[in-house]
């Protein structure tokens, strides 16, 4: 089933390889994303091996960016974070609120499972690109277990 989408435009907070000039830059995506500005959501950051993941909530500051994205688009990202078609368990979608200079901006976000993060580090900085020497930092998440009915 495609996932519901209801709105024609919507955006979008990303914070690890999503961010300009990252493994899976979304500009690189088409149709292209429009970018709004740098954002914060409150949460905590965890590395997960070659990219992060974001527990929502909390008095930490994760640093992102916002783009305004197509229903087109929104479906790929579901693809790339697999919640869509295939659900893996290790992200879901959520909206928060992102503070934007002086504004809040609802936000399409994906949130890692709490199982994921159980030995992971903690990003201290909140921001993935001030990450230093990646390679040593990372976990060894928990594996995401899959049940195919037949």
């Amino acid at each position: 089933m495609t996932p519901t989408i209801t709105d024609p435009l919507r955006h979008v907070f990303v914070y690890g390889t999503l961010r300009r000039g990252q493994s899976r830059d979304i500009n690189l995506l088409r149709p292209a994303p429009a970018f709004v500005g740098a954002g914060q959501i409150n949460g905590t950051l965890y590395h997960l091996g070659n990219y992060p993941g974001v527990r929502l909530g909390g008095t930490n500051w994760i640093q992102g960016e916002i783009y305004l994205i197509s229903p087109e688009l929104e479906r790929q990202l579901d693809e790339i974070e697999e919640v869509w078609p295939q659900q893996t368990g290790e992200y879901s979608r959520q909206e928060v609120q992102v503070k934007y200079a002086q504004n809040v901006i609802s936000c399409l976000v994906y949130e890692v499972a709490a199982i994921r993060i159980q030995a992971c580090n903690v990003i201290q900085s909140g921001d993935w690109l001030k990450l230093e020497n990646a390679s040593a930092k990372h976990c060894a998440a928990a594996p995401i277990v899959l049940q195919v009915s037949v």
